[in-house]
């Protein structure tokens, strides 16, 4: 069995058609058909059934499919991990999200292209899912993101929880409030959730927390991003929950009031390819680590331990 007839049959299996998967292959449609005859000869079982329209598979194609695609999702993986391995030039692909860099991910990219000048350190927004999409496509290495998106290809790491704070108008009643306020004390505000992205994203994570209390926001719209978000904040329309790293953006008449609700942060993740474990990564973790020691930030020493 080849990968070239792994291919073969989940073009059929996707496309329900035996025409259709074979232009989808550029190939012509009898060799396609003899490669699944040759695939059933030798498991020894029917894949399709035949007549049906569209195509169906069987229970066994079924479950062929199904491992099918996850083998040709791994040779893929290796493939691009090769490929960058035996590259001449080492070049490590970062993704993030932009709320990041209003946080310590400037501080840890900057630190680890000082320890690490002979790499070439390249960085790319995108949100958390296609981040994880981007790593098995080998396009990045690392993505710093705060969605907790499980795959079997990529493996996650938790490295800090992030505290919540609420972005309001100077003149709110709320606004002199230093100690903080609670969820409940904002659920009938007119909130701001951004991005607009496709979901799952931070505008879901956000909506999630208020339905873990038990509470649902009756005023809401969404944004673009975090700084129009708090361009319409600073104009008076309404409130904004975001990560404390975004008390850095100084804007006239807004103020950042701390959520004292014990669950009210965002998760940092890095993920990375899950058979990933080089050198210019684990150097990374290292420099993730120095940072947090420094800021006197608090993360799962035992965690540390695995990279450093």
């Amino acid at each position: 069995m080849e990968l070239r007839d792994l291919t073969c049959f989940v073009a059929v299996v996707e496309e329900q058609s035996f025409t259709k998967a074979a232009e989808r292959l550029f190939i012509a449609q009898p060799p396609l058909s003899r490669k699944i005859q040759k695939l059933e000869q030798e498991l020894g079982t029917q894949l399709f059934e035949r007549g049906s329209r569209p195509l169906q598979t069987t229970s066994a194609g079924h479950f062929f499919y199904q491992h099918a695609t996850k083998l040709l999702a791994n040779a893929e993986e290796v493939k691009s991990m090769t490929k960058r391995v035996g590259s001449a030039e080492r070049v490590i692909r970062m993704g993030f999200v932009a709320s990041l860099l209003y946080g310590l991910l400037p501080r840890i990219i900057y630190s680890y292209r000082q320890q690490q000048p002979q790499l070439k350190v390249e960085v790319v927004e995108m949100s958390t899912k296609d981040q994880i999409q981007a790593l098995k496509e080998g396009k990045i290495d690392v993505g710093f993101g705060r969605l907790r998106i499980s795959d079997p290809a990529v493996r996650r790491v938790l490295l800090r929880e992030e505290r919540l704070t609420v972005a309001m108008h100077s003149s709110h009643p709320f606004s002199q409030y230093k100690q903080g306020i609670f969820l409940a004390d904002i659920v009938d505000e007119h909130q701001f959730f951004y991005p607009t992205t496709p979901k799952p994203n931070y505008t879901t994570q956000i909506q999630a927390l208020f339905s873990e209390h038990g509470l649902t926001t009756k005023r809401g719209q969404e944004a673009r991003d975090i700084q129009l978000a708090l361009g319409l904040v600073a104009a008076g329309e309404g409130i904004c929950i975001v990560p404390e790293g975004a008390n850095a953006i100084q804007l006239p008449y807004v103020n950042y009031v701390p959520l004292m609700d014990a669950d009210a942060v965002s998760p940092i993740y890095l993920a990375m390819r899950g058979m990933d474990a080089s050198d210019d990564i684990l150097a990374l973790f290292h420099c993730i680590f120095q940072v947090f020691d420094q800021e006197g930030i608090k993360y799962d020493k035992e965690l540390s331990q695995q990279f450093i």
